[in-house]
């Protein structure tokens, strides 16, 4: 693509661009719009080279610059209140947000999107996400710790599902495994509007100390920029930058180029080296090389410190000799860092990695100027001011429009559908709610993973929200969830949104942990289709307004575009990650009975809200509606019960009630460790003013279900007068029976339950 059969060396110089101004370049089939081609050679005041067009088609693609997303995640720090940054030590614009989590220590967390790469390859795609994610965390000096996953797969009986299910799993289980990193929880969703453009949305969370806090900038001139790690090869060629800056077609994608392929043991050994390297104050700078590669680690490194670069790209070691420049500049190959290195601290840098047995070279170094220089031997191939590369890309204002079928959509409400006439219906919908995939035990994928590793978690999936002790001493921890509803945000993006983050919040909140701080990914469609646009621009909006009103800052994300085939977009799907901190992982809290005699209550009030629930989609294949109202100042009021009766030892058990209502939730919370219960639900209809089959399955927010000691219920009902959150008695845990016996409609066996509910996921894969 790249080479000039004119030119007998093959590479394209600044002198070449200069003498031949008119040459045709392949700007579009480097996914560049004309305009696009044309800014580039305004900047540079004459036509790109061919290494500088590749620089800037990766760049200013979608994934790497956030042209069309940008003026909306602007809000983000626009409603960031100065209450909200009190314990953010870094916000959005480096690899990933840090917070003060207290005693000297701070976590660094980030969720980002790997879609495209793993609906091609779903293997090497899906464990690349986990790599690339952790070497995020790692380039702000911390120590990896733990890692998550947000999963969304098409129809569940599709043979193309099963494709993508067992690479994907497989993928992240490698990876993550191989790194010794727990993963701690997630999410895993099934529905056929993802059948082309699966989610495989990753996240990791680190560990560091105040002062060893690293950022990706080069601010010395004469510092040396020394990438190190991995060789580069033909892998990931344009990558993760192009191929999700591209709408699939009906007949699969219309760009392929090389996913990356990932080396965890490589990574593991470079974790521990860069730690080092961090110990020993060698590194003034580091950036992680993922999407975009070189072209991204230099232009960032250099834009960020506001000074320049003189690279020779001939340094760069390789593992196919092959490689134009301009391939060399988009590999994406994995496992690489990029440091500023001061030159006097050279020596301790070779030391370190050579111990390491990691592979290194010199690339150049910084200078005072505003140039980024990349020259290819004797000859010079990239003379670019870096800010125009790595920041001050194309912003666009896309056109948005109401989606013509949103009126329609939003009429058509569950109201309709047929509800339980008796009780023997309303037990067989609850039986065949929890044995539907998205229900059923996750397990199968969960047990794939190695949760426990490293010796420090404390909560795991089944459990709500996962947790990890950050200190060994005092047993300080943080807690993370991370949640989306599809259906709710296509019923109304902006409401949706906020469900997100109430929903993520509230699962951080029974794990007894104190929400500070969200990270987001945003999966989305074609920002070329206006109606996507106007999802995108609501729900951003939702989400940041959401944030201003729970007091709790954005400190970083991904936006994942083009999640489309043909026509057909994905649901917008937010993912919103919440973390808190536990001043003790021993006070944490599980999410089912443990205790026999324990008093179970609901907080929260349950509506007769049935629009875009489980209900409604898994049992009557009916979506439309109105999603669940959200109320954040009852979210903010029931996480401050949570974590007031949780410092007191008051709550032995709490589990939220969303997606599937409180049966499932029920259901669950007695199959989390064999322990069954007796409900009743006659107060609560008659309180509520709902029938059976909204008190079952709506899907109401800011609700709750606990267990609580007898010993304990009138300090417990006092905490929820105080806090002025509702609270009823709706049932009693029950440890030798072991049936969920729901008072005047079933007695379920929890083995009749387990059986239901655990054969699944393997049967279907």
């Amino acid at each position: 693509m790249f080479k000039n059969k004119n030119q007998p060396s093959g590479v394209d110089t600044v002198e070449n661009a200069k003498s031949e101004p008119d040459k045709d370049q392949p700007w579009k089939e480097l996914g560049l719009k004309q305009d696009e081609y044309e800014s580039i050679k305004e900047i540079l005041n004459r036509r790109p080279t061919s290494s500088e067009l590749a620089m800037y088609s990766v760049m200013w693609s979608e994934h790497c610059s956030y042209k069309s997303s940008k003026i909306y995640l602007r809000q983000f720090g626009e409603k960031v209140t100065p209450d909200m940054k009190k314990h953010l030590m870094v916000g959005m614009g480096e690899n990933a947000g840090v917070v003060d989590i207290g005693e000297g220590l701070a976590v660094t967390f980030k969720v980002e999107s790997h879609n495209h790469p793993s609906y091609i390859e779903p293997f090497q795609g899906a464990a690349t996400g986990v790599g690339g994610i952790v070497r995020d965390i790692l380039s702000m000096g911390a120590r990896p710790v733990a890692v998550m996953d947000q999963l969304r797969f098409g129809a569940p009986q599709d043979p193309d599902t099963a494709r993508v299910v067992h690479g994907v799993v497989d993928g992240i289980s490698f990876y993550g495994n191989c790194l010794g990193l727990p993963n701690i929880g997630g999410e895993t969703v099934f529905d056929k509007v993802y059948q082309g453009n699966p989610l495989v949305n990753a996240l990791s969370i680190g560990a560091l100390k105040h002062e060893d806090l690293q950022l990706a900038k080069a601010t010395n001139p004469g510092d040396l920029v020394i990438l190190f790690g991995a060789r580069t090869g033909a892998d990931g060629i344009g990558g993760v930058s192009v191929l999700a800056s591209e709408t699939f077609g009906d007949e699969g994608p219309t760009k392929r180029p090389a996913v990356q392929v990932g080396d965890p043991f490589a990574e593991k050994v470079l974790i521990e080296c860069c730690l080092e390297l961090f110990h020993a104050g060698v590194v003034a700078g580091i950036q992680d090389l993922g999407g975009a590669g070189i072209s991204c680690a230099t232009s960032e490194l250099a834009s960020n410190g506001g000074k320049g670069m003189k690279i020779q790209l001939k340094n760069v070691l390789l593992r196919d000799e092959s490689l134009t420049p301009e391939e060399i500049l988009m590999s994406e190959s994995q496992e690489r860092m990029c440091a500023v290195v001061p030159k006097k601290k050279l020596k301790d840098f070779e030391k370190i990695v050579n111990k390491w047995e990691v592979e290194y070279s010199v690339l150049g170094e910084v200078v005072d100027e505003d140039r980024l220089y990349i020259d290819w031997g004797h000859e010079e191939i990239v003379n670019v001011p870096p800010r125009t590369v790595a920041h001050d890309g194309p912003v666009y204002d896309r056109p948005v429009e109401y989606p013509k079928y949103q009126d329609a959509l939003n009429a058509d409400s569950s109201s309709k559908l047929k509800r339980a006439e008796n009780e023997t219906e309303a037990a067989a919908q609850l039986m065949e709610l929890i044995s539907s995939p998205n229900h059923a035990d996750k397990s199968w994928i969960t047990n794939q993973y190695d949760k426990y590793v490293m010796g420090n978690t404390a909560l795991a999936m089944p459990d709500d929200g996962g947790m990890i002790r950050i200190s060994e001493e005092t047993g300080l921890g943080v807690a993370l969830a991370t949640d989306a509803n599809g259906k709710y945000c296509y019923l109304d993006p902006y409401v949706g949104a906020r469900q997100a983050l109430a929903e993520s919040y509230r699962n951080v909140a029974v794990t007894g942990a104190a929400p500070r701080a969200v990270t987001n990914c945003l999966n989305f469609g074609s920002p070329e289709n206006p109606e996507v646009m106007w999802q995108f621009k609501q729900a951003t909006a939702g989400l940041a307004d959401a944030c201003q009103e729970l007091g709790i800052p954005v400190t970083g994300g991904n936006v994942s575009f083009y999640n489309q085939t043909g026509e057909t977009a994905i649901y917008p799907t937010p993912v919103v990650g919440v973390l808190g901190v536990i001043d003790d992982v021993a006070r944490r809290v599980p999410s089912g009975w443990q205790d026999d005699g324990n008093n179970i209550y609901l907080l929260g009030t349950t509506y007769d809200e049935l629009d875009g629930s489980a209900w409604a989609k898994d049992l009557h294949n009916h979506l439309g509606g109105r999603p669940p109202n959200v109320d954040l100042q009852k979210e903010k009021e029931l996480a401050s019960l949570l974590y007031g009766a949780t410092q007191q030892g008051i709550i032995e058990a709490a589990h939220d009630v969303s997606e599937g209502g409180l049966g499932i939730a029920i259901l669950e919370a007695s199959l989390r460790f064999n322990v069954g219960a007796r409900i009743w639900l006659t107060e609560l209809m008659e309180r509520d003013g709902v029938d059976l089959t909204a008190a079952l399955f709506s899907e109401s927010q800011s609700r709750v279900i606990v267990s609580v000691g007898r010993e304990d219920d009138v300090k417990f009902q006092a905490l929820c007068e105080a806090r002025d959150v509702p609270v009823l008695r709706i049932g009693v845990t029950d440890k030798e029976n072991q049936a969920v016996d729901i008072q005047g409609v079933a007695k379920l066996e929890l083995e009749a339950i387990r059986g239901a509910w655990a054969g699944v996921l393997p049967g279907l894969y």
